[in-house]
């Protein structure tokens, strides 16, 4: 069975999206720590129920903010339950976001899009709203699944970010993945 273009993941997958399997071979602190500071604002696009934001917002500490973006309202509420009543609720701002837009107008150091450009109708649109959302000397870490995205798709992705103003900065190794950090 093949699994279409641009399907977003369900809902009764979130569990499988936040285990602990995950967090012993993509775990947040370690790939993004070298990105990330204190007092950063950063955008998690496609957070899905919060597995990169909880570590992120606590990488860019009580000064710092993160955007969390999701298209799906029961992905953010499953984040909200997550930070509710905690120190972390102040530094995460949850946002639902359109099919074709993310519609935030805040400027960001770094931005995430991990497992979630597949899924997008228009990358072409992606990179060019977070080509405006980025902070000069922003960057922009692009993660893609292995089995639903194939190394010339992943490739094409790249050169449509090229065509929005995007360059190669690293390839950095992500285990599972292909990625790219771009500027």
């Amino acid at each position: 069975m093949t699994v279409p273009k641009n399907r977003v993941c369900p809902l009764e997958r979130a569990g499988s999206l936040d285990s602990r399997f995950r967090r012993w071979f993509q775990n947040p602190r370690r790939l993004l720590g070298p990105y990330l500071k204190e007092g950063m604002t950063v955008l998690d696009f496609g957070c899905g129920p919060g597995f990169f934001t909880l570590d992120i917002a606590r990488l860019v500490g009580p000064a710092g903010r993160v955007i969390a973006v999701d298209l799906q309202e029961g992905m953010l509420q499953k984040l909200r339950a997550k930070i509710q009543g905690t120190e972390l609720e102040a530094r995460i701002t949850l946002h639902q976001c359109e099919q074709s837009r993310i519609g935030v107008a805040q400027k960001v150091a770094f931005a995430l899009a991990f497992y979630a450009l597949h899924e997008l109708p228009d990358q072409r649109a992606f990179f060019k709203e977070v080509r405006r959302m980025l902070a000069p000397r922003g960057l922009l870490l692009v993660v893609e699944p292995p089995f639903r995205v194939s190394r010339v798709e992943f490739e094409e992705t790249l050169r449509t970010a090229h065509s929005a103003g995007f360059t190669i900065a690293d390839r950095p190794l992500v285990l599972f993945s292909k990625a790219a950090l771009l500027k």
